[in-house]
């Protein structure tokens, strides 16, 4: 055997006893209080990606209760309270039928179609056989529509169904939006308890989205789609990433004790 294999062996051989001496260098009286923050650190980072496993799971969950809530078949409004809350039917399949009241038309400012700023027009929707309205989004129109003021030809008396999706009130804590007496019309979110003071009838505690007839939309106002968010999030990315960080931890302190050790 030559001298060269015979240093490389003798390297190797050292590197192994080495590593198998680290458990004690770990406890040793100079290196045990090291030992116990970073493996408070490993407890740490690991209990931190099995955390983020756990939100992913949950939002797998949600994801799958929420795919079957907006594939049921729509629910039939007919002025009877909702059977959940107003948040636990958000984007659910409704109609009702009745007719539109347009004298309590009211509009939701401040709202974009496609880049261009408009407004979108909400009103009361009587609904047959009941003393109860629901609130309809009607959809979008551009605001030069808005500032001409001639809203009434959007009106539609003759409809006489209405088809969308429940979605939540945007309860503002304090009220009316306006200090203005009489009933206000411009309003900055769909707040069915502040609008519901200036109605003559009892609303529904959630408000309907109508859906668009058709996939292209040629007739104010435009009908707008609610924004639906399947994802995952990154639940699980920020997993492997604590994962790596305790392995980090682990491999990086090993390497540090070794050599200060072998020094």
């Amino acid at each position: 055997m030559s001298a060269s294999q015979e240093k490389t062996e003798a390297k190797e051989r050292a590197g192994q006893a080495s590593l198998a001496q680290l458990p004690r260098l770990f406890v040793s009286r100079r290196w045990w209080w090291v030992t116990i923050l970073v493996l408070v650190g490993m407890v740490i980072t690991f209990r931190l990606g099995i955390w983020q496993l756990d939100r992913l799971q949950q939002r797998r969950a949600r994801n799958a209760e929420y795919i079957e809530q907006i594939s049921a078949n729509p629910l039939m409004l007919d002025g009877a309270p909702l059977p959940a809350s107003a948040d636990e039917m958000r984007d659910r399949p409704a109609l009702a039928e009745g007719k539109f009241d347009f004298t309590e038309q009211i509009i939701l400012v401040q709202q974009n179609y496609e880049g261009r700023p408009g407004a979108h027009l909400v009103v009361p929707f009587n609904i047959d056989g009941s003393e109860t309205a629901v609130l309809v989004d009607r959809g979008w129109v551009p605001s030069h529509e808005i500032e001409a003021g001639d809203l009434h030809r959007f009106s539609d008396t003759s409809q006489d169904t209405v088809e969308g999706s429940l979605q939540p009130s945007h309860t503002l804590s304090g009220g009316r939006e306006s200090e203005i007496e009489g009933p206000q019309v411009e309003w900055y979110r769909i707040d069915i308890e502040a609008i519901q003071d200036q109605v003559p009838y009892k609303l529904l505690p959630a408000y309907l989205m109508e859906k668009p007839a058709a996939s292209i939309q040629e007739e104010l106002p435009y009908k707008v789609e609610p924004e639906i968010d399947l994802s995952e999030g990154s639940h699980l990315g920020y997993a492997i990433q604590w994962f790596m960080f305790c392995l980090m931890l682990l491999v990086g302190y090993s390497y540090f004790v070794k050599t200060r050790s072998t020094t």
